[in-house]
């Protein structure tokens, strides 16, 4: 007869825990690799509305007017966010994660292809910059969806121990997409001439994206539904009670979780775009610098940040969520300064610098981030109280930054007010972690704090309730 775990001197829930290592590295990986693909996807539009987009679909006489054009449209996607939000929430509350999961790489993708294919303002006329717009919206839509998603289903499969670290890896997703859209504008900048890159270079990565879809879809349809959701659903099923829709739940009776989210990603979301779009402008236009310079300066700088974001989770499953976020956004609040000033010496290394320890410290905001969203929310409502927080942040963060940087640079031609504007917002987003409560080694299951025996025990995370 065979021994048992007691027979072995083996605690059975180690048993328990040991099948799942190989599904939870393969959720990881096929949310990884989505998600880069989809924030490749998004960001090509921002890195190219900086370089290409304000010449071939809003050309004006002012270089920085037509960027102003462009950036725009580039915040159209982000208000579609939302809206994406709210619909991929509610359904992915309803029938699954997994299945909202694949939708949005369909049309994320199927909206940069389309992108690649788009005649320009000289060939179509203000048709061009509508089209274009157009498409930008449902790479919002589906971008709203996304994030969600994305972390969650890690999230819902890890332990709650190291789900800082598990969940920090979709969350690598953005600086991998980054470093992915940035890698192949600076490769293409680098073997084509600048009229070559204008005339059909600038379509190859937004052509590239259908590739790349492919591949995401075929790792991402392997992997299994959330547990925790599946469990939910059967206990939604038994109840006899009617149930709000998920989205109405949230803004019941969890709108302090959504709007700590929301102050929570704000400063974040911020200093992100700031540092790897607008920094593309300032460089090129302001400074007079090549395109290859901020290129490949945000390129390097991306590399570490994809690399130490897992860090940065892993170190908020030893001292908290709140610990770590803040040594990113007070970090940051002092940086925002230091950054333009190194940035305006024009030289490649000093500006690679002053990008890759801006994304460090932003590492530290964003690394603990899908956790400790994550923790803030019941499952039957975590993906809509996510995704809203998630992305109504992204509508007053992301999407106004570059506009509203772009637009001080225009008035007052100094980086200044640039820095105090981030300085603000990484401010607003100390004061609301701060203030909220910790919730590191919530249960998602059961919406309790497990106390671990070598630390003193965690506040109950009551964020929302």
């Amino acid at each position: 007869m065979a021994a048992t775990p007691h027979a072995q001197g083996k605690d059975p829930a180690d048993a328990d825990r040991a099948p799942k290592k190989p599904g939870i590295a393969r959720i990881i990986s096929a949310s990884l690799i989505g998600t880069t693909i989809e924030w490749y996807d998004f960001f090509l539009y921002g890195s190219a509305a900086a370089l290409v987009f304000n010449t071939l679909f809003f050309p004006t006489s002012d270089p920085l007017v037509g960027t102003l054009l462009a950036f725009l449209t580039y915040a159209v996607g982000f208000a579609a966010r939302p809206l994406g939000g709210v619909v991929f929430g509610h359904y992915g509350d309803k029938i699954g994660r997994k299945k909202l999961l694949v939708l949005s790489l369909l049309m994320m993708g199927g909206a940069t292809f389309a992108m690649g294919l788009l005649p320009t303002h000289a060939t179509l006329g203000v048709g061009a910059p509508i089209l274009l717009t157009v498409l930008r919206l449902v790479q919002g839509f589906a971008l709203g969806g996304e994030w969600g998603g994305a972390v969650l289903i890690v999230s819902e499969h890890g332990d709650d121990k190291n789900r800082g670290f598990w969940a920090s890896w979709p969350q690598a997703g953005a600086p991998g997409g980054n470093l992915l859209a940035t890698g192949v504008l600076a490769l293409l900048a680098a073997v084509q001439s600048e009229e070559a890159f204008l005339a059909w270079g600038w379509r190859i990565p937004f052509l590239l994206s259908g590739v790349l879809v492919i591949i995401g879809l075929w790792i991402r349809v392997s992997v299994s539904e959330s547990p925790l959701f599946l469990e939910a659903q059967k206990q939604a099923s038994a109840g006899a009670a009617k149930e709000e829709a998920p989205v109405v739940e949230v803004f019941r009776h969890n709108w302090r979780g959504v709007l700590t989210a929301i102050g929570t990603r704000l400063g974040e979301n911020v200093s992100y775009y700031i540092l790897t779009a607008f920094v593309l402008v300032y460089v090129t236009v302001h400074l007079e610098l090549p395109k290859s310079t901020a290129l490949n300066a945000v390129l390097i700088g991306s590399a570490v940040h994809f690399v130490t974001i897992p860090l940065w989770g892993a170190l908020s499953d030893r001292i908290g969520r709140r610990p770590v976020t803040l040594i990113g956004s007070i970090g940051m609040a002092a940086w925002a300064f230091a950054f333009f000033a190194l940035v305006d010496s024009k030289s490649f290394a000093v500006i690679t610098l002053a990008v890759t320890v801006g994304l460090l410290f932003h590492g530290a905001m964003y690394g603990p981030q899908a956790a400790f969203i994550s923790e803030m929310f019941d499952t039957r409502v975590r993906y809509s109280g996510a995704s809203m927080g998630s992305q109504l942040a992204s509508i007053i963060g992301g999407a106004l930054a570059p506009i509203i940087a772009v637009e001080l640079l225009k008035d007052y031609d100094s980086a200044t007010p640039v820095a105090l504007y981030v300085c603000v917002t990484v401010v607003i987003t100390t004061l609301t972690v701060l203030a909220a409560k910790e919730t590191r080694g919530r249960s998602l299951a059961h919406g309790t704090t497990s106390p671990e025996p070598s630390s003193p025990a965690t506040p109950s995370a009551t964020i929302g309730t």
